[in-house]
């Protein structure tokens, strides 16, 4: 197995849609001059944004979080360009990007150290091969403090791994129950 540089990267997004829409470069700067957390295509990986819409946690009604019958109740949806999660919490949230993982490669995610640094942990699992769909983002505020997480922005890289031999089944194979997710998509039993 070995990990995927940015030609490949590009190669990929580019010829088979693997993400999209894609940024080939690394933008770091808005249109207006502001600074953002960068995007796009790094060295060794992917960039992803986080859009718009998030669903931020409330235990308001509910008591207990329980991943087999998950109360969608237990979230406040709200839709704008910065989120703000309260203090020892988390939010949901999606990406831009839309990806089509090909059937020998494993993509894992990783936080971006600017919010690692502010104690803003993004949590996302293994996309495996075959699979598709916005990837839904999990943000825990480890902080005492409300966090901020600004959406259009970067908030994770995806490493590709592509393998030598191709998987005999696949996340499409076995009909996963997140294939195809669009927007923020809640736990499924």
């Amino acid at each position: 197995m070995s990990i995927k540089s940015d030609r490949w990267i590009r190669r990929m997004a580019e010829e088979h849609g693997m993400i999209e829409p894609f940024e080939a470069g690394q933008v770091r700067q808005a249109d207006d001059g502001s600074k953002l957390v960068s995007y796009g295509t790094s060295s060794y990986g992917y960039d992803g944004r986080c859009a718009d819409e998030f669903k931020i946690f409330t235990n308001i009604n509910t008591a207990i979080v329980d991943p087999k019958r998950f109360d969608a109740k237990s979230f406040v949806d709200f839709k704008g360009d910065v989120c703000i999660i309260p203090p020892n919490s988390f939010a949901l949230a999606r990406t831009v990007e839309y990806f089509r993982i090909p059937r020998n490669v494993l993509t894992i995610c990783l936080g971006k150290s600017t919010y690692a640094r502010c104690g803003i942990i993004v949590n996302v699992t293994p996309l495996e091969p075959e699979w598709e769909g916005h990837v839904t983002l999990e943000f825990s505020n480890t902080t005492p403090l409300p966090a901020k997480v600004y959406a259009n922005e970067g908030v994770a890289q995806f490493l590709f791994l592509e393998s030598d031999e191709t998987c005999e089944t696949s996340y499409a194979d076995r009909a996963g129950k997140y294939m195809g997710q669009r927007g923020v998509t809640l736990p499924r039993a």
